[in-house]
């Protein structure tokens, strides 16, 4: 006779739903009321990298920052690093709050970029609240091949 796993909890005497389960239940982190949301515009960034056959082309969605509020950067080694700020909205002692879901403050990525990257040449624009970061690539020379006439 096969075993059939038992959903039982027996410290509990409950049903085990793996589905409402909470691993670090009884850890002492604080609750998430309590997190700053500051690191929340960091954790959301997101940035697409795609690789083209003339370029290294990096895209990040930005929404509601201007371009003199991100910076962009290629460091000695061939790193990508990409950061800005959104700055918290001021608060009017007259205003009430019901929803606050727009994150703020400090985002900072890097990319460590391939050999053939060509960090001299980077470009960067920003339209729409997209930031497009353009590396170029080192041309790749093709060998010159000569024949070889086979004698004999």
């Amino acid at each position: 006779m096969a075993m059939i796993p038992s959903f039982l909890d027996n410290r509990r005497g409950t049903i085990f739903d793996p589905f409402t389960w909470e691993p670090f239940k009884d850890f002492p982190f604080p609750p998430s009321s309590l997190v700053s949301h500051e690191n929340s515009a960091f954790v959301n960034t997101r940035i697409d990298w795609k690789e083209t056959p003339e370029a290294h082309v990096f895209e990040a969605d930005l929404p509601g920052l201007k371009k003199e509020e991100v910076k962009v950067e290629v460091e000695d080694d061939r790193v990508l690093q990409i950061s800005g700020e959104r700055s918290v909205e001021k608060e009017d002692k007259n205003d009430t709050w019901h929803r606050v879901e727009r994150s703020s403050g400090k985002f900072l990525r890097r990319f460590r970029l391939p050999e053939n990257a060509r960090v001299d040449q980077v470009k960067a624009s920003m339209e729409n609240g997209v930031l497009t970061v353009t590396v170029p690539k080192e041309e790749v020379k093709k060998p010159d091949v000569k024949a070889i006439e086979i004698s004999g």
